[in-house]
């Protein structure tokens, strides 16, 4: 056997090579209709998600067993304050939720999973994670981005029937692909897997692998060099965290999730045989965020569970709570916050239940609603839960065992918020997912127009893109001139005791107007787009806006149909559109009046030390010590902190 090769340096590469790397991991092709990205082209194609997709009986039956399974399990077996007191999942705990099922939720029954639906994993993730959002983390990121996705998207048959059946029942899964020097960056992936006869040797070391410190398999993201008879790249592996040469180096601590087993872990000389490949070389990003395209809707629907809570504490404390002289609800400033909740609650499950159930179908492209779904949920629950705390006054600030001590009902209201922040972060962070839904919202221009912004593109490359653009946009831009929107009595079947017509053809009038912002700013700025964050990420935001309000109107129409508090669900749907469209109004003025260019500018006078005179008057407690910790590749010099399950 020949030794491998050293591992190759940590690569330097510029903003360019960078970007092409997440252009070509980037789903190319649209094969199937996609509600948000019409959306964002200006065509409100309500037929794509209206009626609502239904579940099918047999998952619903299937579903709603489980549900109740795990209803009991959660009432019965799980200690949420234990778990924030002792920052750790008790053993035992998790062991009973591998009897139960809860880790195989989305593996086929054939290989010994529960096979739920979409729909039904979401709702499980956000009942577990009112119970212990530690919990939800845990199976979440074993299911979601762990080893059973990947595997069941592209995994062989082989691998199927060796992992799978181990992930439903026994072991836990951690996915690694974060860095202590490469984030949202993957260009510049420092951990190598370097081919040796039937092998690959890993070594590297990943940072924030979450249920890593816990975990029995580990999808792994390194990067193969380009070699005779290996096309190299970013590549995914299956790897067995018992294999020597592996070591979690430390348990890291968080302001929320104490729960959660995430860690350092560090790969010295690992083999990895080449059975244990996901896919061919080169498409591990690939992999990655096609697995995110589903993956991504347990953070939100995890978001729905936290909304939920929040409002059921809201109700509960703001009737019992009395300041001058009646229930703090019935004072308006209260009385918003409340109302703010309920409709955003509503409107955020019907994100999740349509994006979810259109997966299921799979007869959506739903990489934008997903995105989409991830996005605004977290940043919609941490404001609900930040409002909660503020409803609560000092007892949201209070910590729950500070209240049982005291003789109060112990509410967690100011852990919620601590353990809701990561969630706009976690799994590509707001600033991410804007640039990412952006440069989807944008495909079909770049489509027809990008070689006239390229500025390594030939001059007949751009010629023959401007003449391929002059068609497009001739058909393109004559539509966004007038719509249903604009016909008093289009949508009329959503017209009730409350009539939620008008907020549809908002959104459709709002639909074509965010196309033609888009188009001017793109005319604008042309290739100097992307460097306009601000202005794509407050488009995004409307798309974001617009799609939740469709939902909520269309989620409203379902519950009526089904007899199922329709009437409460039209005054909810109401409500979050009103309180919607004062929100996307300002963003569509923001769009040009705002202090971008005044930002730049100060930012450069921060980084400069312009400003440094007024840091003076402070003490920075944060010590001594690199920015960020040292990833040379070797053996490790800690102690191995690994502890299975079992």
């Amino acid at each position: 056997m020949t030794a491998p090769t050293a591992p190759t340096p940590k690569p330097t590469v510029t903003e360019r090579e960078a970007r092409q790397v997440a252009e070509a991991a980037r789903e190319q092709d649209w094969r199937k209709p996609s509600f948000a990205k019409e959306l964002f082209l200006g065509r409100f194609r309500l037929d794509l998600i209206h009626p609502h997709p239904m579940p099918a009986e047999e998952a619903v039956q299937r579903g709603e067993e489980f549900l109740a399974k795990l209803r009991d399990f959660c009432e019965t077996h799980i200690d949420g304050a234990r778990i924030e007191r002792e920052a750790r999942i008790p053993d035992e705990t998790i062991t009973g939720l591998k009897e139960l099922g809860a880790f195989g939720m989305k593996i086929d029954t054939k290989y010994g999973g529960l096979g739920l639906t979409q729909v039904y994993y979401n709702k499980a993730l956000a009942l577990v994670g009112s119970a212990s959002p530690a919990i939800g983390a845990l199976l979440s990121a074993h299911q979601s981005i762990g080893v059973p996705q990947p595997l069941k998207l592209f995994g062989t048959q082989e691998q199927k029937e060796t992992f799978l059946p181990r992930c439903a029942r026994t072991d836990i899964s951690a996915f690694l692909l974060t860095e202590p020097d490469v984030g949202s960056d993957p260009a510049r992936l420092a951990t190598t897997a370097v081919p040796d006869g039937d092998d690959y040797v890993l070594d590297g070391v990943k940072l924030w692998t979450t249920n890593g410190v816990v975990a029995d398999l580990l999808v792994v993201m390194a990067r193969v060099p380009k070699s005779e008879g290996h096309r190299g790249g970013i590549t995914a592996f299956v790897v067995e965290s018992a294999s020597e040469g592996i070591t979690v180096e430390n348990r890291n601590a968080f302001m929320g999730l104490r729960g959660l087993e995430n860690g350092v872990t560090r790969f010295h000389r690992v083999r990895v045989p080449a059975a244990n490949r996901i896919g061919e070389e080169g498409q591990g990003l690939k992999i990655a965020l096609t697995t995110l395209n589903t993956g991504r809707l347990s953070l939100p629907a995890m978001c729905v569970g936290a909304g939920k809570w929040c409002l059921k504490i809201a109700r509960e404390w703001s009737a019992a709570r009395e300041q001058w002289g009646k229930p703090v609800a019935l004072h308006e400033a209260v009385g918003s916050k409340i109302s703010f909740i309920a409709a955003t609650t509503f409107a955020l499950e019907a994100v999740v239940d349509l994006s979810s159930q259109m997966a299921d179908e799979d007869r959506n492209d739903i990489r934008i609603e997903a995105a989409l779904a991830k996005l605004y949920g977290s940043e919609m629950a941490w404001l609900m839960a930040d409002e909660l705390v503020q409803i609560r006054g000092g007892r949201g600030f209070e910590t729950a065992e500070s209240l049982r001590a005291r003789g109060e009902r112990g509410v967690p209201a100011e852990q919620m918020l601590r353990d809701l922040r990561i969630n706009r972060i976690f799994e590509g962070s707001t600033e991410i997912m804007h640039l990412l839904i952006a440069r989807e919202a944008v495909d079909a221009h770049l489509s027809v127009a990008g070689d006239l912004i390229d500025p390594e593109k030939s001059l007949s490359d751009k010629a023959r893109a401007g003449a391929n653009a002059g068609v497009f946009y001739a058909k393109w831009l004559p539509k966004l001139v007038a719509g249903q929107g604009q016909v008093p009595g289009a949508f009329g079947e959503f017209r009730r005791e409350v009539d939620l017509s008008a907020h549809l053809r908002y959104v459709e009038r709002s639909a074509r107007k965010l196309a033609r912002s888009t188009f001017y700013g793109m005319s604008r700025w042309q290739g100097r787009m992307e460097t306009k964050q601000g202005f794509l990420g407050r488009v995004v935001d409307i798309g974001a806006e617009l799609f939740a309000m469709a939902a909520a109107c269309v989620r409203a129409e379902h519950l009526r149909r089904t007899g199922d508090h329709g009437r409460e669900a039209y005054q909810l749907a109401d409500a979050f559109c009103r309180q919607s469209r004062i929100r996307v109004d300002e963003l569509f003025d923001r769009l040009w009046t705002n202090t971008d260019d005044l930002d730049r500018k100060v930012v450069k006078g921060v980084l400069t030390g312009t400003y440094e005179w007024l840091e003076q008057g402070i003490i920075d407690p944060s010590g001594d010590g690199p920015w960020i910790a040292e990833a040379t590749p070797g053996p490790s010099q800690r102690e191995n902190v690994h502890r299975p399950i079992r």
